[in-house]
């Protein structure tokens, strides 16, 4: 199995990079972030250390430079991501911020259709109503 690891937002960009492309050199990621944010290469090369040091990224060398390569496969570690914002929050707010979630992404066809049978199945066996387990004595704070 793989190791959790902590992405920050920053690292999430320079991941996505490596993700579509398999493997990249450090001056392919600085050239397409750079397209996107104004980063320095001192920084978007920092970054690509913490992702090797994290365990996210290996590095091959080649000549003066690495390759980089991801260690994480990209939907384990987004599944993991989710499941800890979803961890940390009141089970009373999940179907909110759910919703949220959804009315603001693109979803293709097949994404809503996959969606829709998820939920009829989880249908069948919901509750009425979703408990607080927030801290006891902070359920007042919930509704």
């Amino acid at each position: 199995m793989e190791e959790k690891t902590d992405i920050t937002p920053a690292e999430w960009q320079v991941m996505r990079i490596i993700w579509t492309l398999s493997k990249a050199t450090s001056t392919q990621v600085i050239e397409i972030l750079q397209q996107k944010v104004d980063w320095k290469p001192a920084t978007i090369k920092t970054l690509l250390r913490r992702l090797v040091e994290k365990g996210a990224l290996k590095t091959t060398r080649q000549g003066r430079g690495f390759i980089y390569s991801p260690l994480i496969k990209e939907q384990i570690t987004m599944n993991e991501a989710a499941d800890q914002l979803f961890n940390s929050i009141c089970e009373m707010h999940v179907g909110a911020t759910l919703s949220h979630v959804i009315d603001g992404a693109v979803l293709s066809r097949k994404d809503i259709e996959q969606l829709q049978n998820l939920l009829v199945e989880k249908k069948k066996t919901a509750p009425e109503k979703v408990e607080c387990n927030c801290v006891t004595g902070m359920a007042m704070d919930c509704e």
